[in-house]
This record gives structure tokens, C-alpha cells and sequence, in this order.
């Protein structure tokens, strides 16, 4: 295993562990994290997210596989089985991440799941009807970005 592989690896191993402070280690400085529903985070943004993910997530299973990496690239596969806090629902969410590898930091982390999918799952009848709108994507975003501001005002 390579290093950039152990660095992903020990990434997901926190993040199973519920290890929030070891998953915000791993970022650089400078840090970019996006998907369907967090999009363009900077690096407070993204380890704050983590941390409200895990903090809130009380039963968040986590499970990853296929990390491969080359050079300052690297690629996993992870999925999230878990509780929408928002309405109640069981949501499994299967994605594909790639990250962007610089000094044995993360600098550029992308998600990639079907919103269309999570949204069904999360959101039941609105999903299943709306889910594969940019509206419902939107709003989603929207109310998840201010769910992370109101978490980074309370952690001051």
C-alpha cells in the first residue's frame, strides 16, 4: 500500500471509528470538498461537516473498499448506511470518491452519489416524485448549508 493509499485508508478508518479529528487531519490547509448535496466547501467547511456528520449521525454504519491511488490521485468506494435526521428515514448511500493528494494532505475531495437515489431513500414520496430535479437538489443544498453554518456558530 502506497502512502497516499494509507492516508485514504486511515481517513475511512476514522470516519468508521467516528474519529472526526483524525478524518480533519488528513486535509490540507487550503482543502476543497464537494457532491451532490455540500458543494464547494473549504477546508473549515469540509471538517466541520465531518464532525456534525459524525456528532449527529448516532447510527451511522460506514464501510469502504477499493482504494486505489497513482501519483497525487487517489480513488475508494464507501457506503453510508444511516438515519435522515431530518424526517427519520433509513438511507443507504453507496459512493465513489476521488481525492486530490499534495504533501500527504488532502486537498481536493469529491463525492459521488446519486441524488435522485438518496433522495427516495431520504425524503420518501418528495424524493421519490421530485428527486431528480435540480429544485429538490437545490433546496437539499441549501438547508444542509445552513444546518453546517448554525453547527460552526455553536462550536465557536
Amino acid at each position: 500500500m502506497n502512502t497516499n493509499e494509507q492516508l485514504i485508508h486511515h481517513f475511512y478508518t476514522c470516519f468508521k471509528n467516528k474519529d472526526f479529528k483524525g478524518m480533519q487531519n488528513c486535509y490540507a490547509d487550503e482543502a476543497t470538498f464537494s457532491d451532490a448535496v455540500f458543494k464547494n466547501l473549504n477546508a473549515d467547511q469540509v471538517k466541520a461537516m465531518w464532525q456534525m456528520l459524525i456528532v449527529k449521525g448516532k447510527d451511522l454504519h460506514l464501510e469502504f473498499k477499493d482504494i486505489s491511488a497513482a501519483d497525487n490521485f487517489a480513488n475508494a468506494h464507501w457506503d453510508a448506511d444511516y438515519t435522515f435526521s431530518a424526517t427519520g428515514k433509513k438511507v443507504v448511500n453507496r459512493i465513489e470518491a476521488t481525492f486530490e493528494i499534495k504533501n500527504g494532505k488532502i486537498i481536493k475531495h469529491t463525492d459521488s452519489f446519486n441524488f435522485n437515489t438518496w433522495a427516495k431513500q431520504a425524503l420518501g414520496v418528495t424524493g421519490l416524485l421530485l428527486g431528480w430535479t435540480s429544485f429538490l437538489n437545490k433546496k437539499v443544498s441549501a438547508q444542509a448549508m445552513k444546518n453546517l453554518e448554525r453547527f460552526m456558530k455553536a462550536a465557536q
